[in-house]
This record gives C-alpha cells, sequence and structure tokens, in this order.
C-alpha cells in the first residue's frame, strides 16, 4: 500500500543518505562529514544556534558583535567541512595530498577557517580603537581587512559557487579601476585604505544589511523550518495530503503539490521542498500511471513555489521587509496572493493532465485515514499557529515571534517522546533523553543549514559596500545630467537610467513608426 511504501521509502538507510546529500548541496556543507571533522561541525554547528537563540532573547549585544560572531561561525563552519579542490588523490605525491587532499579537509583548510574567523572578529576584539579611527585603518587593520575579503569570497565559491564571488570581484575591481575607465565608466574610485575601511570597519559593507538580516531573522527561521523537518512535521504535511487528495482523480500529484504547499510553509527552501516531498510522492505518481518526466516536473513545479509560501519564506523576503523599511508581515501578506495563485494553478494542471492520460485516485485502502493522519500530527501546527498569531494577532517583530515558535516547538519536541512512552508504558527517562538528542541535533543540523545563506549575503556586502564607494552617486548623476533624458527619450525608462551625456539617446519609438 502506498503509505507502507512511504514508510519503506523514509525509513531506507540509502534514502536518508541520498536526502541529506542534497539538502546539504543547497546549504553548503557537502563535503568531509565523518571522523573529527564531523565532531567539530555537530559542536560548532551547536554553539552557533545556541549563540543565535540568546541574542534574540537573554544575550544584549550591540548588533556589530553580533553580525561579526555570526559570520564567524559561518566561515568556520564552511572552511572545516569543504576541502580547497576536490579530486582523486591517489596520483599524487603524498606532500601534494596533504594540502590538496581532495575530498576531505586537511590542516590547511583548517588553518584557513581559523583565520578567516580571526579576521571576521577583529572588529569585535579591537572595537574601540577601530572606532576612535573610523576612516584612518592602520597596517593591521588593512591586513585583516585583505584577508576577511580574500578568504570570505574563497568561503563563498566553496559554498555557492563562483557566480557570485565573480560578481562581487568584478565590482572590487571597478572601485579601484574607476578612473581609468572610459568617460561614461569612469567615477573617482578609491584608495585601498578607504576600500578596507568601507568593507571590514564599518556597517555599510560585508557587515552591512544583509548580514543583519541573516545575523537576525533568517537565522532563526530557517532554524525553525529544521527543527520542524527534523520532529516529523514535513512528514505529516505529506501523509496528509496524500490522505486528503489522493482518492481523487490524479489525487498523487494534487497530494505531491498540496504537500510542497505544506512543507512550503515552514521550509522556505525549494531544494529542501523538492527532497522531503519527492521522494514519497514521485514513486507515488509513477504508481498510480504519471509518466516519470511528467511525475518529477509537478514535484519541482510544486516545490519551487516554497520560498513564496509564508509565514516561513526565503532569505530574499526578510532583505526585502529591511531595504523597504516595512514590516515582514507585509512581506508574507504580498507573497501569499502569487504563492496561493500558483499552487490553485499547478492543481488545476495536474487535473488536466490526468484527465489526458485517464488516470483514477487510489482506492480508500489504499490511503493512511485522513482523520487519524490529523490527530497524530496535530501538535505540529501548534507552533505554526503560533507563529502565525504572533505575527498577525500581535503584530510583534520577526525576530521575536519566531523565537517564541521555537521555544514551544522545542518544548514539543522534549515532550512528544515522553508522552508516546507513557502510552505505551515504557521508560519515561529514555524517552527523555531521545527528545533531548533529537532537539540538540535538529539545533546543529539548522547551524549547518545557514552556512550557504551567510556567505551569500556577506558577499552581498561586498557589492553593496562598493555601490556605496561611489559608484551608486555616478550611476544617479549620469542618468541626471543625460540631456535627452526627457519623457520623449528611452533613456526615461528606469531600464535606462545608467546612461550619460556621452551616449547618444535615440528617440522614442511611437506606435506608428514601429515596424517588428
Amino acid at each position: 500500500m502506498p503509505h507502507k511504501m512511504i514508510e519503506h521509502i523514509e525509513q531506507s538507510p540509502n534514502g536518508d543518505d541520498y536526502r541529506e546529500k542534497l539538502v546539504a548541496a543547497e546549504h553548503g556543507l557537502r563535503g568531509d562529514t565523518v571522523g573529527i571533522t564531523r565532531i567539530i561541525t555537530l559542536i560548532l554547528a551547536l554553539c552557533w544556534s545556541l549563540f543565535q537563540l540568546a541574542s534574540a532573547s537573554i544575550l544584549l549585544l550591540d548588533t556589530v558583535y553580533i553580525r561579526a560572531i555570526h559570520l564567524a561561525f559561518a566561515i568556520s563552519l564552511v572552511y572545516f567541512n569543504i576541502p580547497m579542490i576536490k579530486i582523486s588523490g591517489t596520483s599524487w605525491r603524498w606532500d601534494l595530498r596533504i594540502l590538496l587532499a581532495m575530498n576531505r579537509v586537511t590542516i590547511l583548510d583548517y588553518l584557513l577557517g581559523i583565520i578567516a574567523a580571526v579576521s571576521a572578529l577583529y572588529i569585535v576584539l579591537d572595537y574601540e580603537g577601530i572606532a576612535s579611527r573610523a576612516g584612518v585603518p592602520t597596517t593591521r587593520d588593512i591586513i585583516f581587512g585583505l584577508m576577511l575579503v580574500v578568504l570570505l569570497l574563497e568561503a563563498t565559491r566553496r559554498v555557492i559557487g563562483p557566480a557570485l564571488p565573480i560578481i562581487a570581484s568584478i565590482f572590487i575591481l571597478y572601485v579601484f579601476t574607476g578612473p581609468h575607465l572610459p568617460d561614461f565608466l569612469a567615477f573617482k574610485g578609491a584608495s585601498l585604505s578607504r576600500f578596507i575601511s568601507q568593507m571590514t570597519m564599518d556597517t555599510e559593507g560585508i557587515y552591512g544589511v544583509p548580514l543583519h538580516v541573516s545575523a537576525t531573522v533568517v537565522f532563526l527561521f530557517v532554524l525553525f523550518g529544521t527543527m520542524l523537518e527534523r520532529a516529523g512535521g514535513g512528514n505529516f504535511f505529506i501523509q496528509l495530503a496524500i490522505s486528503g487528495l489522493g482518492r481523487f482523480r490524479g489525487g498523487a500529484a494534487k497530494a505531491a503539490v498540496l504537500g510542497s504547499a505544506l512543507t512550503g510553509v515552514v521550509s522556505g527552501s525549494s531544494i529542501a521542498n523538492v527532497v522531503t516531498t519527492g521522494t514519497f510522492t514521485i514513486p507515488l505518481m509513477k504508481k498510480v500511471g504519471y509518466p516519470p518526466e511528467k511525475a518529477a516536473a509537478v514535484e519541482v513545479a510544486s516545490s519551487i513555489n516554497g520560498q513564496l509560501a509564508p509565514p516561513v519564506m526565503g532569505a530574499a523576503a526578510f532583505i526585502i521587509a529591511e531595504y523597504v523599511n516595512v514590516p515582514y508581515i507585509e512581506v508574507a501578506k504580498a507573497a501569499a496572493i502569487p504563492a496561493f495563485a500558483a499552487y490553485a494553478g499547478l492543481l488545476w494542471i495536474t487535473h488536466v493532465e490526468a484527465c489526458k492520460l485517464g488516470l483514477r485516485g487510489l482506492s480508500k485502502s489504499e490511503l493512511p485515514s485522513f482523520w487519524s493522519t490529523l490527530k497524530e500530527g496535530l501538535h505540529f501546527l501548534i507552533p505554526i499557529c503560533m507563529l502565525l498569531y504572533e505575527l498577525i494577532i500581535m503584530q510583534h517583530s520577526a525576530e521575536m515571534s519566531v523565537f517564541r515558535a521555537i521555544v514551544v516547538l522545542a518544548l514539543i519536541m522534549l515532550g512528544q517522546p515522553v508522552v508516546k512512552a507513557i502510552v505505551h508504558k515504557k521508560s519515561k527517562r529514555k524517552a527523555l533523553k531521545e527528545g533531548i538528542k533529537t532537539l540538540l541535533l535538529s539545533l546543529s543540523a539548522g547551524g549547518s543549514n545557514m552556512a550557504g545563506v551567510a556567505m551569500a549575503t556577506a558577499s552581498a556586502g561586498i557589492i553593496v559596500g562598493c555601490v556605496s564607494l561611489g559608484l551608486g552617486q555616478q550611476i544617479t548623476s549620469s542618468w541626471r545630467s543625460c540631456p535627452a533624458a526627457t519623457s520623449s527619450c528611452c533613456c526615461s525608462s528606469p531600464l535606462w537610467r545608467a546612461c550619460s551625456s556621452a551616449w547618444a539617446c535615440p528617440p522614442r519609438r511611437t506606435t506608428s513608426s514601429w515596424r517588428p
């Protein structure tokens, strides 16, 4: 029966390993996860989660301290997990394998991780000195700043690939070569000391708004989703969707859409959504007659919208709220309509496809009981309702709302095994130990899952800092100085605001003069 098949897939060690690898591939920590590295990662990620929870509740620290410590945890996790080069080391000399040892982190990676963490914490270690000489960095400031920029870009490359580091490097190059570029691209540029001061000694560079959002709000939401998934909430949503829609025409595909929507509510991650729900729903869709490619397409199309489904959305939603200076709940409200429309459209498409293929729903005997499934997992809805209550009814900040939801979820994770032990007359002490272990592992997993997001936001801060150094004003002044930038000029379009007076702006085409 499908529900037995689902349980079998969930308990399969190979399936668990595959899911873990795919989720880790999105968040970055997909490298060396055995031996001493695994222990270091667990402890470091757990300490990171505990620090973030403390900073959101009882720990009163300056925001710069929180950002720097957040970055130090993230960058050290990356270097302690992902080696510099990943190739087979069998054909290399032993001395080269020590430095490049391919699929395992090496002494060099540990040293780089320690140096990167110290460079990230330098603004904390010498906070008073940096504040007293703001804008006039010493030689030591420049050395630590350069190390942080270089090691941050390298860590970002290891986690999410070369695209973002290349873009950030182009902006950095533009800052130093600005005076030597053609007129319409040229600007005064910046010296090395000015660049380092902006990037690593101020809150307009690496320690800017993107990293602030990552260190305060995004971390807690990612942690909330990870804890709920580890507690069994993801499987509950899938089972609930299948039991409710499986009997309808093409019900397996409709269950995949609804299951992805429910998982996206607490995940905010497209890849994690695919891995969590697709492991169960794709075989089920194939079982009822969907071609493999269509089954995969339905799952991917459903899961990709997980970043839009409030209340837990992708990291971009929190950055939007911070830059636009609106409450996060307003961004969530704006995303609710397109998310609902997307899932409604997918439900209709799956119905049409089922009609074209002549598919039928599953029999009642093949499906888990809806009410039994709902009863068994009803407690997973409590933290979600708590989060919505805090955001919508009490109108608290996103940080406070998700923190309280995490506290409720932690209590549920500790109490759930104890209640089961009481019902089945088993050892309550052993059940409590199991709950504590699950809670600690989920906290560690939440920290590990944040490494890629933290690196991306910190590297984005480099781009923002380069724009703040003068590039933004140059773009604005070039637009304002364009004599043809009037209502009759194509340059009045927002897409052309970077045009300069050196460009020849053609007149706007009218409908009568347009030819395809």
